[in-house]
């Protein structure tokens, strides 16, 4: 039995970082019942190409990631019938999960007072670009605005000189992350209810959460009163760690290094290079001495490396103690036999997806497939008892899809 089973999740929201947290809850085993507009649909059906990567027909990972293990059903809540509605599934849920602006949800009926109004034990979830409170409360963002730029990352990584900011490394890269940590919240919410009776109002920010992120490197830079700058790649890395660094291999792979204790992991490393004589050199033998010959060391196993492939040295380090690992894009990562054996990935109807990380009991996430838009609006009538008369006269008012 999952965590959440039983716990009944209603989301009005769009786009990848509040549905993102909708599908944690699912993995974790919650209903999650996810409405949307009834003509239009979540805005982020219509996404099809994100940078080069073009989707053509369905089913589109552009969507499936942060819906999968949803239900569907296409509402129109500015209307009073589909409010009603919406009142009516808000009554038996524990967790009311929304990505509307103040003035949205004001309009439309749909804050934290009108939910608790009909249901005053519902955990109520916001999830916003930049916060709750501030002059800015009321402002809409994407992660690439408030998480990425506005919360330091993209300065941070950046090299000083460069023209412009490094991008984020691939779509919905702060959405997930906030998405994660909405639902970490969400869960400690529901706990508190279960012991206290008291529903909590739960609030994450895209900024919020990139601050956090960040949270080490702006620690230190408010401490010695200095921003954290990018460096520019290098083939190595340190210059005081032949240990702490980059290789080439002969097949055009990296190996990184970072084996902060050069002078522990030192003779390991000579070891599996086949080298056991570098281990006695007095160059290499006390930490010290390995920063002082930092460079020939560098060269030394650049030669060596470089004369071997990523698949040949894998298996060589396999018995090396200190951390190491090979550098891999996302295709070789998917396929990493480590991922494969935590369940790290998994079949979400006919799209294979990223489970969440958290894991209950050393068990694999199982997921559910995304829900076609409004696929599941009578299925879901029916549980709130509407016969098909109700749900042909809702229908034919345009409140319900």
């Amino acid at each position: 039995m999952r965590p959440l089973e039983g716990i009944r999740v209603l989301e009005v929201a769009m786009y990848g970082f509040v549905p993102s947290a909708g599908a944690v809850l699912a993995d974790w085993g919650a209903d999650v019942v996810k409405v949307e507009h009834a003509v239009n649909g979540d805005p982020q059906r219509g996404l099809r190409q994100t940078g080069t990567f073009k989707v053509e027909g369905d089913p589109n990972p552009n969507v499936a990631h942060a819906n999968r293990g949803k239900r569907s059903i296409g509402l129109d809540i500015a209307r009073p019938e589909g409010r009603e509605v919406l009142y009516e599934l808000a009554k038996d849920a524990d967790v009311f999960l929304t990505s509307f602006l103040p003035a949205s949800r004001a309009r439309l009926g749909i804050d934290v007072d009108d939910i608790r109004a009909v249901n005053p034990r519902v955990v109520y979830a916001r999830g916003s670009a930049l916060g709750p409170r501030g002059p800015e409360a009321d402002r809409g963002g994407y992660d690439m605005t408030a998480f990425w730029a506005r919360a330091g990352t993209a300065a941070s990584i950046t090299p000083p000189g460069t023209e412009g900011l490094i991008s984020p490394p691939g779509p919905a890269y702060g959405d997930t992350v906030s998405g994660t940590n909405l639902a970490g919240g969400i869960a400690a919410a529901l706990l508190r209810r279960e012991r206290t009776g008291e529903p909590s109002v739960v609030d994450v920010s895209l900024f919020g959460s990139g601050l956090w992120a960040m949270g080490h490197a702006i620690g230190l830079s408010l401490h010695l009163e200095r921003a954290w700058e990018g460096v520019r790649p290098s083939a190595h890395g340190s210059p005081g760690n032949p240990l702490s660094g980059l290789y080439r291999t002969a097949d055009d792979r990296y190996i990184s290094f970072v084996m902060l204790q050069p002078a522990r992991f030192w003779p390991g490393v000579c070891h599996c290079l086949g080298r056991p004589d570098l281990a006695e050199d007095p160059r290499f033998a006390t930490g010290e001495a390995i920063a002082e010959h930092t460079e020939e060391a560098v060269k030394i196993l650049r030669e060596i490396i470089a004369g071997g492939t990523l698949a040949e040295w894998s298996e060589r380090f396999a018995a090396l103690d200190g951390p190491w690992a090979p550098v891999q894009d996302t295709l070789q990562a998917a396929a990493d036999p480590q991922a494969r054996a935590n369940g790290y990935l998994g079949q979400a109807g006919d799209l294979e997806l990223v489970a969440s990380p958290v894991q209950f009991d050393v068990e694999d996430i199982t997921l559910g497939p995304a829900p076609e838009f409004a696929a599941q609006t009578e299925e879901i009538l029916a549980e709130l008892g509407y016969d098909w008369d109700r749900i042909l006269a809702l229908k034919a008012s345009g409140a319900v899809t």
